[in-house]
């Protein structure tokens, strides 16, 4: 129980001294040495799938354009896949903070060549390991960049494609996917890729599978960008919106009325 405080002419300083200590303490802020180490616990405003394909001049990259905050389609003007120097991509679904982090790194690396004036940049390649080792590096801290993110270039004559996730694993491929893409495009890729694909082609292969993602996975919009890596450097286009078909019979028949036996 706090002792009877008088009403004086020091009052507020007698009630200050009687005050119990957890209303009397002062806010914790950064610059405190105390102050909590933070974790990435869970993804907050996020993205969808990447796509990529190796064609016959290059690499070519694909995403929409959503970055949404849980169930709400919040952003829909996000870049998702961006440039590294004169000969690199890079592009992330999960945690747009994170894929933020990820490029700060990566455009220190592309300072630090310029910085050094000897006209060497590094390839997709070494950039690719770097990204990797620190993915797994912030795993095993517990605190890890949550993306899936897909790299690709065009470096020596030869195209590069590789994908990352959030607890490091990596590889690289001729088709890679990541998100609902892994499940949804992926054999869409497989049963039309072939490696003499021109950039036409290509492009066609990809808004047919990010069509297939805007009906099915409730994260994506028809908006999207696509990128390339050729030999001539990369580029990434402005947005547009693909064209959409919502009279096919699976969006329009209920599922009892498909069959007799309620089958699709």
């Amino acid at each position: 129980m706090l002792p009877t405080v008088s009403r004086g002419p020091h009052s507020s300083l007698v009630e200050n001294m009687a005050m119990p200590l957890a209303m009397n303490t002062m806010p914790m802020t950064s610059a405190y040495p105390t102050d909590p180490i933070k974790r990435t616990q869970q993804p907050i405003v996020t993205g969808t799938s990447v796509l990529g394909i190796k064609y016959k001049d290059g690499v070519m990259l694909a995403a929409d354009t959503l970055a949404s905050y849980g169930s709400l389609a919040r952003f829909k003007d996000v870049t998702r896949i961006k440039t590294i120097g004169e000969s690199t991509l890079i592009g992330a679904g999960g945690e747009m903070s994170d894929f933020q982090t990820i490029m700060e790194m990566m455009e220190e690396l592309d300072r630090q060549d310029l910085n050094a004036d000897d006209g060497y940049r590094r390839t997709p390649e070494e950039l690719f390991a770097f990204l990797r080792a620190n993915m797994y590096h912030r795993r095993n801290k517990f605190d890890p960049l949550w993306n899936a993110v897909v790299m690709a270039g065009y470096s020596n004559g030869k195209p590069f494609l590789g994908t990352c996730d959030l607890i490091g694993t990596a590889y690289e491929e001729n088709i890679i996917a990541t998100g609902f893409g892994s499940y949804l495009a992926i054999p869409i890729l497989r049963r039309r890729w072939k490696p003499d694909l021109e950039e036409g082609e290509a492009r066609a292969l990809l808004e047919d599978c990010l069509r297939v993602l805007f009906y099915r996975d409730c994260r994506a919009i028809n908006k999207i960008n696509i990128a390339k890596a050729t030999e001539e450097g990369v580029t990434v286009s402005e947005p547009y919106v693909i064209d959409t078909n919502w009279n096919l019979a699976a969006f329009c028949v209920p599922k009892a009325d498909m069959d007799t036996d309620g089958s699709w």
